[in-house]
């Protein structure tokens, strides 16, 4: 008999760091709304020869911004990996908040990582394994194809699943990234797999990263995901349709 996918979180994790982590909903409530209106915002040119969405960097509190530096509206997600409601937003957001959205230079998209579980764990450690560049469409690949992880671990047997949340915290990533087939499906995506065994294996990173989720968690009173700050506020609504009129409202029109 199998262990159904949605008793493997927590209960086998073994890294100390990720134990205060509490285990969230993929949900979000007692948020605030956004100020009033503000004026709309000049469109803002990219630097020569690219597109907003092309500038990528790695932000002081650990995520992923897309997008003008300067930009006067700040976007960040609080997203995991293995939430539907990430996947949902993920699908329904990327064309038009990247496309019209950062590109326009008005609005800046910041990912945050938040880890629910040891295969959400897995697969942010491959989503930044790789150069920044590559972090944005890694973790929409892996939202996309999210379901595909679940059944790989549901089916491989309950033999194989206690194996690999049960080995110790070096080998345990590598193991859960082959239970999985994350490992193989990044290996189908560019990332070479003996690179990828080697970020997962680095105990010490997701342990430093996990302790600065866990900061955050408490200062922004992260309640489940996805949760959105803009301009370091968090907001109601967790779906692109609530989300963009926010963006409207604060000068992206």
């Amino acid at each position: 008999m199998t262990v159904p996918f949605a008793a493997l979180p927590f209960r086998r994790l073994r890294f100390a760091l990720l134990l205060p982590l509490a285990l969230v909903g993929c949900d979000q409530s007692g948020t605030k709304s956004a100020d009033s209106d503000s004026a709309p915002l000049a469109k803002v040119a990219p630097p020569a020869g690219k597109a907003w969405t092309d500038v990528i960097a790695v932000s002081a509190e650990g995520g992923y911004v897309m997008g003008n530096p300067q930009a006067p509206i700040r976007l960040v997600e609080y997203v995991s990996l293995t939430c539907s409601h990430c996947a949902d937003f993920a699908a329904q957001s990327s064309a038009e908040l990247k496309g019209t959205y950062v590109d326009s230079g008005r609005v800046s998209y910041e990912m945050r990582n938040f880890i629910r579980d040891a295969i959400d764990l897995t697969a942010v450690q491959l989503t930044r394994c790789g150069p920044p560049e590559t972090y944005f469409a890694q973790t929409d690949k892996v939202l996309a194809n999210q379901k595909d992880f679940f059944d790989k671990a549901q089916t491989a047997g309950k033999a194989a699943q206690d194996a690999a949340f049960a080995a110790e915290p070096a080998k345990r990533g590598p193991a859960i990234g082959a239970l999985t087939g994350l490992t193989a499906f990044f290996a189908a995506n560019g990332l070479a797999q003996d690179r990828a065994n080697q970020c997962l294996a680095d105990t010490a990173k997701a342990e430093a990263l996990v302790a600065l989720i866990n900061k955050q968690s408490d200062a922004f009173e992260i309640a489940g995901t996805p949760t959105f700050l803009v301009n370091g506020k968090k907001v109601e609504g967790n779906t692109w349709a609530a989300i963009k009129p926010l963006l409207e409202k604060a000068g992206a029109r």
